[in-house]
């Protein structure tokens, strides 16, 4: 049988190849999984198949399958640089940063020459930190795609970050100029400065309301936006009436038990004991991390710049890392796929520390590794406190302490994306905040001497002695520049990002009290715990 003409076989190759994408087009993947394995059988020579097959492993969470197949159709054709775009897809979903840097060091120094390429690209070199580069290839996706609102979102997302305050306004106005349903730009254009009465937003966005929103979570980032704008204006009565329907909003499309998170703290307490912490337990030797910890809005990202603008220090941000390798140190030793928390809580007491310690040090690879310290600023893990000692008994902890009630009341009124869901209601946020303080106060009895305090309030009044304090605790030699962390240049991605590129203030000290009555639900249930306003 003669072979049919080149030309032929790449034209049945592409009929399959669109087979495939009209399948994924009527939400038939099993169709269009069945469609690429023929295709891929029936043509293994077609690099673009290869290609198919690897986007499809991606929609389908199957980033190691995904990579192999991209693989392939690289073997085919090592020089297209859609191929490669795709290979680097796969290594970011499989946390491989040492290998996904090196392919963007490639990427980058080729033409890339469509929206899709740019943004891709773009996208890439945020997640490495790498933001104003990805700056400008969003840029250039701007000038291919110019009525794409999401554009302008993503340059201004990053302006934001880059302290371009200014210009990031601006391009959150074109965005909801291109798509004025794109409500979390409100929420986050409000946020970027301190509202005027000359120059401000609230009759816009009480006009949206008006009008109806149907999107739930739209409707939230809206009344977080009127908030915000409002409580500038000084208007704390009206503010609180529109933070209060956008925090029961959110809270209504969660599906959340408290009781949940209150039962793990607990459990913690009782499973990280003080013999346990008298026993000769092995860790890593690794002294680089500096770990900031506590509640969220209690001056965590302050803290982060003015260590990180000591010339040995590098803020690696909000890192998910210990947790994720605990985990999986957990994980190793169970069959079973779902164990309730108390019983993973008591797993991880018998890992090995040392081991959970150099796997967390090199998950944080390559980004750090270049200066004799780098910080981790994810608060979340004052519940892994002493998990992190016994894993990495050379790291600093250092623990944010702010005013219970200006603790709340900040966190009641910011909107998370997908964190802290006891924070939308009053109730829940004034239990969670009891059984925070209780573990903090179980940690420092454990381990005395080891975490380091620095309360907001004082850190706010004497700037300089509190950072002696913590350059000292940290083992670095006093710079001065620390004084002027606001002029750092490097990059923030936080709720306060606006703020740290200020100098010090205290007017938020105390804020609460323009809300004493409606906060008298969480009122009550810290003071019944003990846990005074003062």
């Amino acid at each position: 049988m003669v072979p049919a003409p080149p030309e032929k076989r790449e034209s049945a190759a592409s009929a399959l190849e669109r087979q495939v994408w009209e399948r994924v087009e009527q939400k038939d993947m099993q169709g269009a999984l069945a469609a690429c394995e023929q295709l891929n059988r029936q043509h293994p020579e077609f690099a673009s198949g290869w290609h198919t097959a690897s986007q499809l492993a991606l929609k389908l969470n199957k980033p190691s399958i995904a990579l192999k197949a991209i693989g392939k159709a690289i073997e085919l054709e090592p020089d297209d640089t859609s191929w490669i775009l795709q290979q680097a897809l796969c290594l970011a979903k499989l946390g491989n940063m040492r290998a996904l840097e090196s392919q963007v060091d490639l990427l980058s120094t080729r033409p890339m020459k469509t929206a899709y390429q740019c943004s891709t690209l773009g996208m890439l070199l945020t997640q490495l930190g790498r933001r104003e580069q990805a700056l400008k290839f969003y840029e250039r996706v701007a000038v291919l795609k110019p009525g794409d609102a999401r554009n302008y979102y993503n340059i201004a997302c990053l302006q934001r970050s880059l302290g371009a305050i200014e210009a990031a306004e601006s391009n959150f106005d074109k965005t909801l100029g291109l798509n004025p349903t794109d409500y979390e730009s409100y929420k986050v254009r409000s946020d970027l400065r301190k509202q005027t009465p000359e120059n401000n937003h609230v009759e816009s966005l009480e006009l949206l309301l008006e009008e109806g929103i149907e999107n739930k979570r739209g409707k939230a980032h809206v009344c977080y936006a009127l908030a915000k704008e409002l409580e500038d204006l000084g208007e704390s009565e009206r503010s609180f009436q529109y933070l209060k329907l956008g925090a029961d909003t959110r809270r209504g499309l969660m599906q959340y038990h408290i009781d949940r998170d209150l039962e793990t703290m607990s459990s913690i307490q009782e499973t990280f004991s003080a013999d346990l912490f008298e026993r000769s337990i092995e860790g890593d030797s690794n002294a680089e991390a500096i770990f900031i910890l506590g509640m969220p809005r209690t001056g965590t990202t302050l803290v982060e710049r003015i260590l990180s603008s000591h010339t040995d220090v590098f803020a690696a941000g909000e890192l998910n890392n210990f947790a994720v390798q605990l985990m999986n140190l957990v994980r190793a030793h169970v069959s079973e796929n779902k164990l309730p928390r108390d019983e993973l809580v008591r797993l991880s007491a018998g890992i090995d520390f040392k081991t959970l310690g150099a796997a967390y040090i090199e998950s944080t690879r390559p980004f750090t590794g270049h200066t004799p310290r780098f910080i981790d600023k994810l608060p979340l893990n004052y519940l892994y406190t002493g998990l992190i000692h016994l894993a990495l008994p050379n790291a600093k902890v250092i623990n944010l302490r702010r005013n219970p009630m200006d603790t709340c009341y900040a966190v009641y009124k910011q909107l998370f994306l997908d964190a802290y869901p006891f924070s939308y209601d009053l109730e829940e946020l004034g239990k969670y905040y009891v059984a925070y303080h209780r573990l903090m106060e179980h940690w420092h009895a454990v381990l005395p001497g080891v975490i380091h305090t620095v309360d907001y309030e004082t850190l706010v009044s004497d700037i300089e002695g509190e950072s002696r304090r913590l350059l000292d605790f940290c083992d670095l030699d006093w710079q001065p520049q620390v004084l002027k962390y606001y002029e750092s240049k490097e990059a923030s991605t936080t709720a306060s990002t606006t703020q740290v590129r200020q100098p010090v203030y205290k007017s938020s000290v105390g804020r609460w009290r323009d809300y004493e009555r409606q906060l008298q639900p969480l009122i009550r249930i810290l003071r019944d715990a003990g846990i005074g306003d003062e």
